[in-house]
C-alpha cells in the first residue's frame, strides 16, 4: 500500500472559530484523522467544553496558543503602549512619531486625575508641549529643506515624504508620553489571556481598563481561554512589596551631567563567551561531548572555527542559534524616544525605570539651528516641573507629562544573536539618530570584550561620537 500523499492546508478563520481551530489541532495527538475531517465533527460548543476540561481544568495551555487574535487598539496613550508591547511571543504594528503629525488635542487626560487640583497644570503642560510641537514643525522643515532642495521634476507631495521623518524627528522630542497612537496587536490564546490578567493587575487606570475591554472583545472569539483573565494579586502585592523597599535605600535621582556621562554600561558578560559559542557550534555539527568541544576551540584556535561560522553569513541572513549561549547585561540611559524603539526588541529581558524628568533631556542639534532651541527648552522645563508635582502625588501618572526628549534608564540582558538583530537593525542609516547611537555604543562594547565573534556585524562606519555630535546640542 503506497504512503498517503503529503497535504498542506489552511483551516480558514473565515469558516472556523479560533477555539474551533485550537481543538482540531489539539486532537491530532490522538486521532488518526486528517485536520479536515477533525474539525469538521466539532461546534463551537464541543470545542468550548474541551478548552474547559483540558486547558482550563488540566491546565493544557499550550493548546489555546493555536488560537490567534488580531486586535485593533486605538487612541491609547504612549505610557499604555508599553505595558500593551510588554509580551515578548504577541506581534505588534503601532502608529509611528517619524511618519506622523499629531494634533494638539491627541492626549490621554489620566481618571486618576478627576478632581485633582493638579488636574488643570497637567493639561496645560501638554497643551504647552503640543504647542511647541506644532510651532516646531515649519522653522525646522524650512532648515531640512535648504540641506535637501527638491529634485528636478519632484512633487511637494513626494519632496515632503523624502524629508519628513528628518524634521518630525526632532520635533517628536517635545511628545508627551500622554501622546495618544494606534496599535495593531497580534497574539495567541495562552499570550492574551496572560497579558489581559497582566494589564487588569495595572497600577494606572487607562492600562487596566484597556485590559477589561480587550477581554470583552476577544471573548466574542475565544470565550472559554479568556474567560479567567482575572487580575494577578501576584503582580500587585510584589510591585507594592518592592517599591516600599527601594523607597528604603532610595538614592538621589542624578543629574544630566551623570546621565550623559556613564550612560551605556556593559554590567555584565561572560569572559569565556566567546569560547563558549563556538563549542556549542562544533557539539551541533560534531558528534562530541560539550568538554571535548570546548578543548577543540582552545586546539584549533577561535579564528578559524569563526570564520566558518560567520563566513558565509548573507545581510539579511539570521545566525545560528548557538551565539544564544554568551549573554550581556547593559544599563543605558537614552532618552524616551529612543526607547520607544528599544522596547520592540522584545527577545530581550528589559528592565526600564518608570519614566521621570530627573534624568534631564536631550536638545536636538536641528531644532537649535532652526532657532527653536529656546522655545524648546522652556516647553521642556515646563514639563519637567509639571513632573515633579505630579510625581508627589503618583510616579505612575506623572510619566504621561513626560516628553519623549527626557532621559530613560533600563537594564536590558540579550545574547550574542540578539546583538546581531538589534545593533544591525538600529544602526542602520534610515533609523533614527536616538537608537543609532544607542545601537553603535552598545556594538562597540560587545566588540571590545567579544571582539572575534562580534566583529562579523554588518554596521555603518558611523562612530556613536559622530552622531551624538551631529544630532545633539552640546548643551544637552
Amino acid at each position: 500500500m503506497p504512503a498517503p500523499k503529503r497535504e498542506i492546508y489552511l483551516l480558514s478563520p473565515q469558516t472556523l472559530s479560533p477555539e474551533t481551530i485550537a481543538v482540531a489541532f489539539a486532537r491530532t495527538s490522538r486521532s488518526p484523522e486528517s485536520f479536515r475531517e477533525i474539525a469538521a465533527e466539532l461546534s463551537d460548543e464541543q470545542s468550548a467544553e474541551f478548552h474547559e476540561k483540558w486547558v482550563v481544568g488540566y491546565g493544557h495551555a499550550s493548546v489555546a496558543e493555536h488560537a490567534v487574535l488580531h486586535i485593533a487598539i486605538e487612541n491609547a496613550s504612549r505610557v499604555a503602549m508599553e505595558a500593551i508591547e510588554s509580551n515578548r511571543l504577541a506581534s505588534y504594528t503601532e502608529k509611528s512619531t517619524r511618519y506622523q503629525k499629531w494634533d494638539a488635542d491627541n492626549f490621554h487626560i489620566p481618571a486618576e486625575l478627576e478632581g485633582h487640583p493638579l488636574r488643570g497644570e497637567y493639561l496645560a503642560a501638554c497643551r504647552a508641549l503640543f504647542e511647541a510641537y506644532a510651532a516646531s514643525l515649519q522653522p525646522v522643515r524650512a532648515l531640512v529643506e535648504q540641506r535637501a532642495p527638491r529634485r528636478p521634476d519632484e512633487s511637494d507631495a513626494a519632496w515632503d515624504r523624502r524629508i519628513r521623518s528628518q524634521y518630525v524627528d526632532s520635533c517628536r522630542f517635545l511628545l508627551p508620553a500622554a501622546a495618544l497612537a494606534n496599535v495593531g496587536m497580534t497574539a495567541n490564546g495562552r499570550v492574551l489571556e496572560n497579558a489581559i490578567r497582566k494589564w487588569r493587575s495595572h497600577g494606572l487606570a487607562e492600562v487596566r481598563e484597556i485590559g477589561d475591554t480587550v477581554r470583552e472583545v476577544a471573548r466574542a472569539e475565544i470565550p472559554t481561554l479568556v474567560k479567567y483573565a482575572e487580575p494577578l494579586e501576584y503582580l500587585q502585592e510584589a510591585g507594592n512589596a518592592l517599591t516600599r523597599q527601594a523607597e528604603k535605600g532610595r538614592l538621589p535621582v542624578g543629574d544630566r551631567k551623570l546621565a550623559r556621562k556613564e550612560w551605556c554600561t556593559l554590567v555584565e558578560y561572560d569572559p569565556d563567551g566567546e569560547a563558549r559559542v563556538l563549542a556549542s557550534a562544533l557539539y551541533r555539527f560534531g558528534n562530541l561531548e560539550y568538554s571535548e568541544a570546548l578543548g577543540r576551540v582552545r586546539a584549533l584556535g577561535a579564528e578559524p572555527l569563526a570564520e566558518a561560522l560567520f563566513a558565509h553569513l548573507g545581510r539579511f541572513d539570521i545566525p545560528l542559534r548557538e551565539l544564544e549561549h554568551t549573554h550581556y547585561t547593559f544599563e543605558l540611559v537614552m532618552d524616551q524616544g529612543a526607547y520607544a524603539e528599544f522596547k520592540r526588541h522584545r527577545m530581550m529581558t528589559q528592565t526600564p525605570q518608570t519614566l521621570t524628568a530627573g534624568l534631564g533631556y536631550a536638545v536636538p542639534r536641528r531644532l537649535v539651528e532652526a532657532g527653536f532651541g529656546d522655545p524648546y527648552r522652556r516647553a521642556m522645563d515646563l514639563a519637567g516641573a509639571a513632573w515633579e508635582r505630579l510625581a508627589d502625588f503618583n510616579p505612575l501618572v506623572a510619566q504621561y507629562v513626560v516628553p519623549n526628549g527626557y532621559q530613560r534608564r533600563v537594564l536590558a540582558t540579550f545574547n550574542l544573536r540578539e546583538a546581531y538583530a538589534f545593533c544591525q537593525l538600529r544602526a542602520a542609516a534610515n533609523a533614527h539618530f536616538s537608537i543609532r547611537k544607542v545601537a553603535q555604543r552598545m556594538a562597540e562594547e560587545i566588540r571590545r570584550v567579544h571582539p572575534l565573534l562580534a566583529g562579523w556585524m554588518r554596521l555603518p562606519q558611523e562612530p556613536w561620537q559622530t552622531i551624538e555630535e551631529g544630532y545633539f546640542s552640546a548643551e544637552s
